[in-house]
């Protein structure tokens, strides 16, 4: 029975490591304070997971200390979660809590905002400290959460693994007949079966012509005979995501689908091949479209081609910095993961998106799992 042994949890030791190369960055760009919010960098930084509401609850990290901003209310139930060890900071309801931040990081200095706080916090803040004090904290937070270690990796693998297999099982239980809502249930208890209690993060089931819409129609469909069936899905490990898509029919394809698979699997193989270190992110979208121009399609997002970019960055968040797109001079780095996903779309026909995910090692890119082999070979 398919069951690989799961992987270790972040430890304590790796988010102090964070922590410590967060606080060099801040030094080196003369910031004295970055805030984070109940975001997914809450996590990545202090292991405290906590979903945004109309209430702060976040962290303040300075070069000496960590500290954590939390409704008083809420303080029980922080103090039952994992989270790395800091000074607790409490709110009561008709306190402001961007007054609290102020205290804590004093009249001087830079305070550094992650991106993903919401505005109302912003004004808070701006009021609170000043909005000349006020910097975005994003590119210091990405620059390091895209760069993953050896344990993410291994956590997404897990992940990528588990998905990979109920992709299997799904394209098994595929016969005319079948229902979208039917084949996205099996998956989600699939997932669930094989994680230990994980569903779906999400999951795109198409048939026929709504493959030709990258994020699937509304309403159920039904599997006809011949159709093309498009399923694009993922769970979420420790935190952690996979994502993958296969594209592929049940019998014989006809010719100008076999031929446009055949395209697609180019272009994603071209992504893989211009994906070395050093290499700008944008670069790889550019290899794709090379592609899909030498066979006559597009240019740039005309139809039928690719009408978006060739991948995405992936780790606590589905989408995430680096992004594979045209004009991206990021340069790919040990540690980067990202989707390989140059879609071929035929607009009111159908849809083919490959999907596999790249880290890049010391020895340029690898595979989480391995690309389709033909139209009706969706698996190696």
């Amino acid at each position: 029975m398919f069951k690989p042994p799961g992987p270790a949890s972040i430890s304590t030791a790796e988010r102090l490591q964070r922590l410590e190369r967060l606080r060099l960055a801040m030094r080196e760009q003369d910031i004295d304070a970055l805030l984070l919010g109940s975001t997914e960098s809450l996590r990545y930084f202090t292991g405290l997971v906590w979903h945004q509401s109309e209430r702060l609850l976040g962290a303040v990290i300075t070069q000496s200390a960590l500290h954590y901003i939390v409704p008083g209310f809420e303080k029980s139930r922080v103090d039952t979660l994992p989270h790395i060890e800091g000074d607790i900071h409490l709110w009561q309801e008709e306190e402001s809590p961007a007054e609290l931040v102020a205290r804590i990081v004093g009249r001087a200095g830079r305070i550094a905002l992650d991106d993903a706080l919401p505005l109302f916090v912003y004004h808070a803040l701006a009021k609170a400290c000043g909005q000349d004090r006020l910097v975005d904290g994003g590119h210091l937070i990405s620059g390091l959460r895209s760069l993953k270690s050896s344990a993410e990796i291994e956590i997404i693998q897990y992940a990528m693994d588990l998905t990979l297999e109920v992709h299997r099982r799904a394209h098994a239980a595929m016969k005319p007949g079948i229902r979208a809502s039917q084949v996205v249930q099996f998956i989600d208890e699939q997932h669930r079966a094989l994680s230990g209690g994980s569903g779906s993060y999400f999951c795109i089931v198409s048939f026929g012509t709504a493959t030709s819409l990258p994020h699937g129609a509304d309403g159920d469909q039904v599997l006809q005979e011949g159709d093309v069936i498009l399923v694009d899905t993922g769970l979420r490990i420790e935190g952690y995501h996979s994502d993958i898509t296969r594209t592929y029919v049940l019998e014989k394809p006809d010719a100008a689908f076999a031929d446009a698979w055949a395209i697609e699997r180019e272009a994603q193989q071209a992504v893989f091949d211009a994906a070395r270190i050093g290499a700008a992110c944008g670069s790889l979208d550019d290899a794709a479209r090379a592609v899909f121009g030498k066979h006559g399609l597009g240019p740039d997002y005309a139809m039928p081609g690719l009408p978006h970019r060739a991948g995405h960055g992936l780790g606590l968040e589905i989408h995430e910095a680096p992004y594979i797109v045209r004009g991206n001079t990021l340069p790919l780095a040990k540690g980067m993961c990202f989707s390989n996903e140059p879609m071929l779309v035929y607009p009111g026909k159908f849809g083919i998106r490959l999907e596999d995910h790249i880290y890049m090692s010391d020895d340029g890119p690898q595979w989480f799992t391995r690309p389709a082999i033909a139209p009706t070979q969706p698996f190696q």
